[in-house]
């Protein structure tokens, strides 16, 4: 399969269509997880039962949003969402293959097949990084709005908007932390479902990749890499709304950043050191679950491939 160490036989291509597809699917089941945690971020007051602030439990956002938005809203920026997840997972799957296929020259490289993996997948979440990201500041800018008080009506009015309004350079607003996350975070994946799938084939069943396994060692790599690198997400999304400020009207006071660093100081200096793990729950959740997803959707299409 496309994580073992052994050298790959599949074409580029077939991974790059297993990619896509298994980003087309996690993004259309997790995308109301997203959502939340999305709203999360963004909100500068604290998240507790016991503070007056709009988003205070899961449970709760997920019912105000349903009582104020409607059930779409949890949909929302959907569209630039799947052309984010799909030409993602196509470049991450692609790109990891071709640079799997480089590293395997390396001598001894089955005493080091983790960190291989790991580097290999860090690579593949750079490249898919830049190639994807304006389709998530898109995503971001849509999610970010109310539907009572938008600014854009859709994908191409947002990306209208911004050009006519800000800059192309606003596309790629909050790439140098979304670059530090995502590549030491889908490193952290790859290595850490290598891993998963390792104990699982020893411990529990021999034989290779199977559903169950996909879907226990990818959930399992999902939170942990989540957490490990959470605080540069939520920079990313913070920084991905600077410019936006009337777009979050209704939502609370306005977070306003100039850049990494300065956005990690406000937040610890207004939120606490918690504040920088804000709307980790649910994100912890979404990671276990699209992980879980991506790999196995990733696995499954791989094999039926292999078949046609």
């Amino acid at each position: 399969m496309g994580f073992s160490i052994q050298k790959s036989t599949e074409p580029n291509l077939d991974h790059a269509i297993a990619g896509a597809a298994s980003g087309f699917t996690t993004r259309f089941l997790c995308q109301p997880l997203d959502v939340i945690k999305i709203r999360f971020q963004l909100q500068v007051e604290p998240i507790s039962r016991y503070h007056v602030s709009k988003y205070r439990s899961v449970s709760q956002a997920f019912l105000l949003i349903l009582k104020e938005e409607g059930i779409t809203a949890l949909w929302k920026g959907h569209v630039p969402a799947q052309l984010l997840s799909v030409v993602y997972g196509m470049t991450q799957f692609y790109s990891y293959n071709v640079f799997m296929k480089i590293l395997q020259q390396i001598p001894q490289v089955e005493e080091r097949r983790h960190t291989i993996q790991f580097v290999a997948g860090a690579g593949a979440g750079g490249m898919a990084t830049i190639v994807s990201f304006p389709f998530d500041t898109i995503r971001t800018r849509l999610v970010a709005q109310s539907n009572n008080h938008q600014i854009y009506n859709g994908i191409l009015h947002s990306c209208s908007s911004i050009l006519r309004q800000e800059s192309p350079r606003t596309f790629y607003s909050g790439l140098l932390p979304t670059l530090l996350q995502i590549a030491p975070h889908t490193g952290l994946q790859f290595m850490f479902y290598g891993l998963f799938t390792d104990i699982y084939k020893k411990y529990i069943s021999g034989t290779d990749t199977s559903f169950y396994n996909s879907m226990l060692s990818g959930s399992a790599a999902g939170l942990v890499a989540k957490t490990i690198i959470y605080p540069f997400d939520l920079a990313r999304k913070r920084l991905q709304i600077q410019g936006f400020r009337h777009g979050r009207k209704g939502f609370g006071k306005f977070f306003q950043c100039n850049g990494l660093v300065d956005c990690f100081k406000i937040t610890v200096k207004e939120e606490g050191v918690q504040g920088l793990f804000k709307g980790l729950v649910p994100s912890q959740v979404k990671a276990a679950t699209t992980t879980a997803l991506h790999f196995t959707v990733y696995e499954q299409v791989l094999l039926l491939l292999k078949i046609l």
